[in-house]
C-alpha cells in the first residue's frame, strides 16, 4: 500500500539464527513443510513480489513454487524454484566485498586482485543455473524421510482445490493490475 517493494523469505532465516539455535534446514517434517506452503501463500496475499526459499527439501520448494504466482528464489532448496542465489562471499571463498575495490582509499595497499576470478566464478554459476546443472542432488542435501513425504502429499491433497483457486485468484489480480509478466530471471535465452 505504501509503494515499498517487499521480497519475502521463508525456511532458514539467517537473521534469526541466534533465536533458532543455528543454521538448520526447515520443512523436513510433513507438518512443518505444510506450514511453509501456508506461509508462502499468506506472504503472496500480503503483496510480496518474490519469495526466497532457504534450506528446505526440494519437494517442499517445488510445491511452494507451484502454488505461487510470484517467482521463488532458491538457496539450498533444490532446482525446482524460479531462480537460484548464493551468497557470493561464500561461493567464491571471500572475506571482503569486491565493491570495495572500486572505492579503495589512496592510503590502502592492494595485496591481491581477485576481480577476474570473481567474474569467472559468477559466469560459471549463471551458466550452471541456466543449464540446470546447479543445484544438483549433491548440493541439495535437505531431504524428507519417505513417510514424511507421503504425509506431506496427503496434507496437500486435502486442500488442493483451494490452493489452485487461490493461485488463479492471484494470477487474476496481477493481470488486472497490468503488472503481470512471467519472469526469466537471467534474461532471454
Amino acid at each position: 500500500e505504501s509503494g515499498v517493494a517487499v521480497m519475502g523469505h521463508i525456511g532458514l532465516l539467517p537473521q534469526a539464527i541466534s533465536v533458532t539455535g543455528g543454521f538448520r534446514a526447515v520443512g523436513r517434517t510433513a507438518t512443518r513443510a505444510r506450514q511453509l506452503v501456508d506461509e508462502a501463500l499468506r506472504l503472496q496475499d500480503a503483496g510480496i513480489f518474490a519469495l526466497v526459499l532457504e534450506c528446505m527439501p526440494p519437494n517442499v520448494a517445488r510445491e511452494v513454487t507451484e502454488c505461487l504466482e510470484i517467482p521463488t528464489i532458491g538457496i539450498g532448496a533444490g532446482n525446482q524454484t524460479s531462480g537460484q542465489v548464493l551468497v557470493f562471499h561464500d561461493m567464491l571463498g571471500m572475506l571482503s566485498h569486491p565493491h570495495h575495490e572500486a572505492f579503495m582509499p589512496k592510503f590502502c595497499k592492494k595485496y591481491a586482485s581477485v576481480g577476474h576470478s570473481i567474474q569467472e566464478g559468477l559466469q560459471d554459476f549463471r551458466k550452471d543455473v541456466e543449464g540446470g546443472q546447479f543445484p544438483s542432488e549433491e548440493y541439495t542435501p535437505y531431504a524428507m524421510k519417505e513417510d514424511e513425504k507421503k504425509l506431506f502429499d496427503n496434507l496437500l491433497e486435502k486442500d488442493a482445490d483451494d490452493r489452485h483457486r487461490r493461485h488463479d485468484e492471484a494470477a487474476d489480480r496481477y493481470v488486472k493490475a497490468d503488472e503481470y509478466e512471467k519472469l526469466n530471471l537471467y534474461g532471454p535465452k
